[in-house]
């Protein structure tokens, strides 16, 4: 019984923690995608308004409500919330790890 209860929590902390990190690469991936139609928006038109760009916020911000509402119901413990805070990070940090060696690379 207590093998079970061990392997359902490590079963429980590492999704917690890679449910995090895919949000944060989500939120990463789409942000790198504004930036990269962003700069040749700007590039070719100046500063032009970006069509969608409103539409591409709201929907970020409703992702961002409805995680911070499905996460606390799927994680019940307080530690468990700041293991998918922490996965978050980790995920998003990626994008901006990758971000800035490609810069570090072109600088070279």
């Amino acid at each position: 019984m207590a093998v079970n209860q061990l392997l359902a929590s490590t079963l429980v902390t590492i999704g917690a923690v890679v449910l995090g990190g895919a949000i944060g690469l989500v939120f990463g991936s789409i942000q790198n995608a504004a930036i990269l139609r962003s700069k040749k928006v700007h590039q070719q038109q100046g500063w032009a308004v970006i069509p969608g760009s409103a539409t591409r916020v709201a929907f970020l911000l409703l992702a961002l409500v409805v995680v911070q509402i499905a996460c606390p119901l799927f994680f019940e413990k307080d530690w468990m919330r700041w293991l998918v805070s922490a996965g978050v990070v980790m995920g998003y940090g990626r994008t901006l790890f990758d971000q800035f060696r490609l810069r570090s690379m072109h600088r070279v």
